[in-house]
């Protein structure tokens, strides 16, 4: 909601005076490029983990992902790279946040033709919402692979008595 409120706000701030398009700022073929590596890349987890499941891509954004990041939080006195894990952690942390923010700013500030003209994807407003939710979804899988090999194994508590 905060994306979609700053969205609003670029929006209604819209300027009268039209932006000319920059030859060159669309960035097509790299991301036509991003596109066929990442999957391959989706392509050669799921092989190599035995699984036709597209699940385990999204293994980190599952309900193990509280357990495991509380559990590496306690451990933080146990566990010399307790710390270092969770420091590091951080910057993933910030772009699974950051991605859906993103994407609600997109939806309603791409309505601005300045918001777009020299996006990756514009000058239009679907092209430029293609290229950014793509880039953003990137980031994320980027994001939760590396909080997958971050964070300690989810640990089950002993029961209380």
């Amino acid at each position: 909601m905060a994306g979609i409120v700053s969205g609003g706000a670029i929006y209604l701030g819209r300027s009268g005076q039209r932006e000319v398009q920059v030859a060159g700022t669309d960035a097509f073929w790299p991301h036509v490029v991003l596109y066929v590596l990442a999957a391959s890349v989706a392509v050669m987890v799921l092989r190599r983990s035995g699984t036709r499941s597209p699940r385990l891509l999204l293994a980190p954004l599952g309900s193990t992902a509280e357990h495991r990041l509380a559990w590496t939080v306690r451990s933080i006195f146990r566990r010399v790279s307790a710390l270092p894990r969770l420091l590091l952690s951080v910057i993933p942390l910030a772009m699974l946040v950051y991605f859906p923010y993103r994407c609600g700013m997109q939806v309603l500030g791409g309505l601005d033709p300045n918001f777009v003209v020299n996006a990756w994807g514009g000058p239009t407003y679907f092209g430029a919402m293609a290229f950014h939710y793509v880039d953003g979804a990137l980031l994320a899988a980027v994001s939760a692979g590396l909080l997958n090999r971050l964070l300690l194994p989810a640990r089950t508590e002993p029961a209380q008595r």
